[in-house]
This record gives C-alpha cells, sequence and structure tokens, in this order.
C-alpha cells in the first residue's frame, strides 16, 4: 500500500510544456476582474491541479497585493516563477496578458474603422450606461471590504474630497495615504488594521518560504537563493533596462516628443501608481489623456473601458485603447511616417509594455522578499490606508463617468480658496439622455437586485440601447 501512494504524495515534477495547458486555461477564463480571475488560478491550481498549497498561494496575493500593478497578472507570473523561475513566470504573465491584448487590439481597429456606423453607435449607447452601474459596484465591493474603522473611513472621504474638489493629482493621493496609513500603524494601531487579501482566512505558517508541502511544484531552487541587496539590485537592473529600452529605442526612431515616446513615458509613470486596481488608476489616466494630451475624449474612454470589461485580461487593459486612439488620431491630424492604423498599433503595443513590464520587475525582484514583506505590520497597515483613499478615488470616477454617460452637456465652475484653485463639472439636466438612464436602471437592477453576473448586465443594457437608440437616437 505504500508503494501505491508514494507517487500520489511525491509526484513528478510538472514540466513547463506540462503547465503550458493550465495557463492557457487561465487566461481564456480571465474575464470578470480581479476576483473572478484569481478565483479561477485558485480553482486550476490550487483545487484541481494541486500545484501550490492554499497557504503559498495567499501568501503570493498578499505580496501581490502590496505591490502597484494588476493583481491577478502579478500572481499568475509569481506562481509562474515559483514552478519554473524565469521562464515560468515569463510564461504564465504573458499568457495572462495576450488574451486581451489581442482582443483589445481588434475591437480598437473595429472601432475606429466603423465607429461612425449607426449599428456600432447604438452598441456603445446602451454600455457606457451599464459601465457606470459596473463602476458603482466597484465603489460599493471596495468599500464594504475595506472601511471597517473610522479612520478609514476619513482617510476614503479625504481622498474623494482631494481629487473631486481640488483636483489633486492621483500619485500625491497614493502618496498621501501611504503615509497616513504608516503613521497610524504607529500611533493608532487598530485604526489601521491589515486587511485579508483573500475571501479565505489568512494562515499563518512560520516557514512557509522555504517549507514545500507533499505534491507541490515548487522549484526548490527558488526557494534555496537566499535575497540579497547586491543580487536583487543586479535583477533590477536588468528589469528596468528590458523596460526602458523599447520606449527609448521609440523615443530614438520617431523624437522624444512623438506620441509614442510620450505615451511610453506617461504609462510607466501610471504603472508606478496603480494600487487598488484599475478603477483607481482610471481617473488619473482619464484627467491627464483626455483634458492634457488629448489622446481621446471621455465619450471614448468610456467605450475602451466598456471594452476592458467585455474581453479577457485584466482591467487595466484599458490602457491599451487610450494608447491606440491616441496614436491614432496623432497620426490623422499629424501625417509623418506611419499610417493612422499602423501608428494606433504601435502606441497599442508601446502603451502595453509600459504599463506590464515593471510588472515583472516587481515580481522578480521581489518574490524572494515576500516572507519580509508580509510580516511587515506597517506596510500592510499602509497598503490599507492606500485602499481605503481608492474608494474615494474610485467614487470620483463612477461621479465622472456619470456625468459623461448620462449628459450631453456640463459646465464648469471654478473658485479660488486660500490660494487653491478648485473647480466642479455640472451637469445641464435639460441634457440628460433618457435612454441612458433606462440602461443604468436596467443594469443596476440585473447586477444588484437580481444578482446577474456583469455580461448579462451588459448584454441586456446594450440591446436595450440598441432598440432605443434606433427609435430617439440619444434622447
Amino acid at each position: 500500500m505504500e508503494s501505491e501512494t508514494a507517487p500520489e504524495a511525491n509526484p513528478p515534477r510538472v514540466t513547463l510544456a506540462q503547465a503550458l495547458p493550465a495557463w492557457c486555461r487561465v487566461a481564456a477564463l480571465s474575464f470578470g476582474g480581479p476576483t473572478a480571475q484569481i478565483a479561477v488560478m485558485h480553482r486550476i491550481l490550487v483545487d484541481e491541479k494541486k500545484w501550490v498549497s492554499e497557504t503559498r498561494f495567499l501568501h503570493a496575493l498578499n505580496f501581490c497585493m502590496l505591490i502597484p500593478g494588476p493583481e491577478a497578472q502579478q500572481l499568475a507570473t509569481y506562481i509562474g516563477w515559483l514552478m519554473h523561475g524565469v521562464r515560468g513566470a515569463l510564461t504564465a504573465g504573458l499568457l495572462f496578458i495576450l488574451p486581451g491584448f489581442l482582443s483589445i487590439l481588434a475591437l480598437s481597429i473595429i472601432y475606429v474603422t466603423w465607429h461612425d456606423v449607426p449599428a456600432v453607435e447604438a452598441i456603445f449607447f446602451g454600455l457606457k450606461a451599464a459601465i457606470l452601474a459596473v463602476v458603482i459596484q466597484a465603489v460599493l465591493r471596495i468599500g464594504g471590504r475595506v472601511l471597517k474603522t473610522r479612520a478609514l473611513l476619513c482617510v476614503a472621504a479625504a481622498a474623494f474630497i482631494a481629487i473631486f474638489f481640488l483636483k489633486v493629482p492621483f500619485p500625491l493621493v497614493i502618496l498621501a495615504a501611504g503615509i497616513v496609513g504608516l503613521a497610524g500603524n504607529r500611533l493608532w494601531p487598530a485604526s489601521f488594521p491589515v486587511l485579508a487579501a483573500h475571501d479565505k482566512q489568512q494562515v499563518n505558517e512560520p516557514d512557509v518560504e522555504h517549507h514545500v508541502e507533499p505534491g507541490e511544484q515548487v522549484d526548490p531552487k527558488m526557494l534555496a537563493v537566499r535575497p540579497t541587496v547586491a543580487r536583487t539590485l543586479a535583477i533590477a537592473s536588468v528589469w528596468i533596462l528590458i523596460w526602458w529600452l523599447p520606449i527609448i529605442a521609440v523615443a530614438l526612431l520617431f523624437g522624444v516628443n512623438s506620441v509614442y515616446a510620450t505615451e511610453g513615458i506617461f504609462f510607466s509613470k501610471a504603472a508606478l501608481v496603480t494600487f487598488g486596481g484599475a478603477y483607481a488608476v482610471l481617473p488619473y489616466i482619464g484627467q491627464q489623456a483626455v483634458e492634457r494630451y488629448h489622446w481621446l475624449s471621455a465619450g471614448q474612454m468610456l467605450d475602451g473601458l466598456g471594452l476592458a470589461e467585455t474581453t479577457p485580461g485584466p482591467l487595466i487593459m484599458v490602457v491599451q485603447f487610450v494608447g491606440f486612439l491616441g496614436a491614432y488620431h496623432f497620426a490623422e491630424q499629424n501625417p509623418g511616417p506611419l499610417p493612422p492604423l499602423a501608428a494606433g498599433v504601435l502606441g497599442s503595443v508601446v502603451t502595453v509594455w509600459a504599463t506590464f513590464a515593471p510588472c515583472f520587475l516587481y515580481i522578480m525582484t521581489g518574490a524572494r522578499w515576500v516572507e519580509r514583506l508580509r510580516q511587515n505590520r506597517a506596510l500592510t497597515a499602509a497598503l490599507s490606508a492606500v485602499t481605503a483613499a481608492v474608494v474615494g478615488v474610485v467614487l470620483n470616477l463612477a461621479i465622472w463617468f456619470g456625468v459623461k454617460a448620462l449628459f450631453q452637456h456640463v459646465h464648469v465652475t471654478s473658485w479660488s480658496v486660500a490660494g487653491w484653485t478648485m473647480s466642479l463639472e455640472w451637469p445641464e439636466w435639460s441634457t440628460i439622455s433618457g435612454g441612458s438612464v433606462l440602461c443604468l436602471a436596467v443594469a443596476a437592477t440585473l447586477i444588484f437586485a437580481l444578482k446577474r453576473n456583469i455580461f448579462v448586465a451588459l448584454g441586456v443594457s446594450v440591446a436595450i440601447g440598441a432598440v432605443w437608440y434606433a427609435f430617439l437616437g440619444t434622447r
């Protein structure tokens, strides 16, 4: 009997080629935002394959929650690294992005080619309003999980006031929240609790970094190498070069002030502050892309979010749509070496590279330090304050999207207080769209009252919006 059970307790190592189909499944099923994506990975990697233990999965997720970027994609990269080193990390991380990248690229080309076709306009008319219901759901979901104390509620309120009324840049809001969390952990630790990163109960295992449970497909060599500052700096230097060399090459080929170089630099900066997921950084990206760089309109930003919500991959893939339209519109208005479609494709590639290259940098340099980070209460308390600030930021996003989706015209009111200029966009109530309100009401009813998933809500809203648009237009 012992000889029969031994192979189950210590199965042969799974090769990268054997793991590839599982990673393809994870990538193909990566719909529905980070919660659904993490659940898919848990079901496949922990429950079905048993390649990593529950404990290690949760600890890896905690680490991915501590760093900027899409946590689901970084979790796949981290587990790929655990199993097969750098090759595994690249395979898992890139495959997680690939379906969404191809989908958004194809839809972006369709969007700019046929957007003026009435049937396509009708689809996006219903989609924009439904997306507003999804953003409202994100506010409630994140708020319900995070705002457990009065202190965190105050952080969320302060973040909303700062970004909505004072127009404080998003990176400064995140930095200030982190500082508040660090100070709060020292002065009022009970008011800044450590957040659980997963619905399942946290597991405290003293030596999880070096302990490999029977059956786990963790490469012992990945855990045997002791992390040092020198080794970490060497690895970081390599990945920083990998990150920036393509952006520098684009700048040399097309000019430092070209739209491609500008997109590479801008989205590289955005990648450093994407704590709390795509919804948190979208107001910052929207503000800069729409109002500063004029790469696209607010309505097109909503269209891009709708496309990202309905395709596989991280929601942050919406930036690919922004990068595509920015380069496409620039080439249309300023004829140059690339035609608009080719320019859009290049802008799309540069944007995705600048957004996700840092994710691999974080995992490659930080994976071996995961235990120290996980046990550092000050860092996790700072994360709780940052996540609370994200609630206020996403509420700002919901209002911004709501004004753009439901009203055809807005006007801006500005005033100064103590030398600080504040502004507010007010909708013109006479321009409210009855069709958009109806689509929003239907989507909200399906999501909140009937507990239907996002795809059902989006599909029904699009169908109703298309019928309304066909008979009454955008009124």
